[in-house]
């Protein structure tokens, strides 16, 4: 269930795409990124980088939205949320601290997030979602590049390469339990 909440404002944003402009459709990601910020902190959780990078950059696309480029095409907003995703990613490993770590930190007891093969497990699946994020950029690359192309392709690259990250997020868990014994409980899910 975590994992729908966490997805929520690029579901939103996704949906809103599709009814409505690419202004109104960033600020109101922007705005659920900070009501899931403003509940962590409520339920004295940490911000989380995700939800916090998240919310700066589609506020970020909004204002070049509104103050500079007001005609900048749905392609051009749909890479700047890929590569901003994937620049908070691969950043967040860069810095040593997966974005996923501290949804499972906050999920798990302390001694299990104290095992060795759990900031592991974390740099694995935060791997596996910036590789779904630099998928999603490469797809509507492709579609700036070739213009007769169907924009349900780029979409089918993006969905499938969401889906695989979440299976993966799921699954991964799992192997890890089947493979080194560690408990259940070890890694981060998604329940």
């Amino acid at each position: 269930m975590a994992i729908f909440l966490i997805l929520a404002p690029y579901g939103a944003y996704t949906f809103l795409m599709l009814v409505t402009s690419a202004t109104s459709s960033v600020f109101a990601a922007s705005a659920i990124c900070l009501a899931t910020v403003a509940i962590d902190v409520a339920r004295g959780r940490s911000a989380k980088i995700l939800a916090v990078g998240s919310a700066i950059l589609f506020a970020a696309i909004g204002l070049t939205l509104v103050l500079i480029d007001p005609k900048l095409g749905t392609l051009a907003v749909k890479l700047s949320v890929d590569i901003g995703i994937f620049v908070i990613s691969l950043g967040s490993m860069l810095v040593r601290r997966p974005f996923t770590l501290q949804y499972a930190v906050e999920a798990v007891p302390a001694e299990t997030a104290a095992m060795p093969g759990f900031l592991t497990a974390n740099y694995i699946i935060t791997g596996a979602w910036t590789a779904a994020a630099l998928l999603m950029m490469a797809a509507n690359i492709v579609l700036i590049y070739f213009p007769g192309l169907p924009v349900w392709s780029s979409l089918a690259v993006a969905f499938a390469a969401r889906n695989s990250a979440i299976y993966f997020t799921k699954w991964y868990p799992e192997y890890r339990q089947i493979k080194y014994g560690a408990p259940a409980s070890a890694l981060p899910t998604t329940r």
